[in-house]
């Protein structure tokens, strides 16, 4: 059972559903969210994903973060199409690992294509698919992180794309690193983040290829934290697991890991998706 508010849609640039939650229908599966405006002066660029559907016999949670820059475009379209395009990969259920990667690397191929409509601007993704709350695929490009509570203790279930950390690949499509302007590090001294979808004019210096982990989930399997940046610049990951296992409604985790960060200062947009996987 979803919750209706399930989606964020921009209106007027703002996200109109910025907290929710739901379940699934055939396990004890709850999930919430909560999206916060940052205190920068442009729109709320950070969309999600929440929801469970019925699958060729499967129930499939399928929850995700997107993080855009110069827009919310690429977000946006991302939100629409990144997991039908997983679920479309015919070997989907043979081979999971190779299937996330195609459809990656073909929404962003599409995105490229349209780019006249999408503008020159781009997106994080950190995404996660559950198979009948048993089998755990999560996938990212960029900074939005995915981490997960075993026993108690944060294993972070993504990579964090930064240019520092990626500095040869980018220097080997002809690319270049720069602290200047300010003191963050950023791809040709534009963005701060090594992997991207979109992002037209960086993209011969850019890659969309994702990073992928699986994990079984069993009892020692509590729940799971989606979160972009926001989060993450301001909270170890530790901290979040510690925040979030006190409370078991997951919408409230998901508010009260995104007011912490608020009240350290976080300036960026805080977008939070927690998913309990006992109920």
């Amino acid at each position: 059972m979803d919750s209706l508010c399930c989606f964020s849609k921009a209106v007027g640039g703002r996200s109109s559903c910025n907290s929710g939650k739901g379940k699934g229908n055939q396990s004890p599966v709850k999930y919430g969210f909560s999206l916060v405006k940052g205190k920068a002066n442009h729109p709320m660029e950070d969309y999600h994903v929440a929801k469970f559907v019925h699958f060729k016999g499967h129930e499939l949670g399928l929850f995700a973060i997107y993080d855009g820059h110069l827009g919310d475009s690429v977000p946006s379209y991302l939100q629409k199409n990144l997991f039908s395009n997983i679920l479309k990969e015919d070997d989907f259920w043979e081979d999971p690992f190779m299937s996330i990667s195609k459809a990656y690397e073909s929404t962003d191929q599409a995105i490229l294509t349209h780019s006249p409509d999408l503008g020159r601007g781009g997106s994080t993704a950190v995404t996660a698919i559950l198979i009948d709350n048993q089998k755990l695929w999560v996938a990212n490009v960029g900074d939005s992180r995915a981490v997960l509570s075993r026993g108690g203790v944060a294993v972070q279930m993504s990579t964090d794309h930064e240019p520092n950390t990626e500095r040869g690949s980018i220097e080997n499509r002809g690319g270049f690193v720069s602290n200047m302007p300010g003191d963050v590090a950023r791809v040709n001294g534009q963005l701060a983040v090594s992997r991207a979808f979109g992002d037209k004019n960086l993209k011969t210096h850019l890659r969309s290829d994702p990073d992928i982990q699986y994990a079984d989930v069993n009892q020692d399997t509590e729940f799971l934290i989606l979160a972009s940046d926001g989060l993450w610049k301001v909270m170890a990951n530790q901290e979040a697991v510690d925040i979030a296992k006190k409370i078991k409604d997951p919408q409230k985790a998901a508010k009260q890991l995104a007011t912490e960060a608020l009240n350290r200062d976080s300036k960026d947009d805080i977008s939070c998706v927690v998913v309990r996987f006992k109920g």
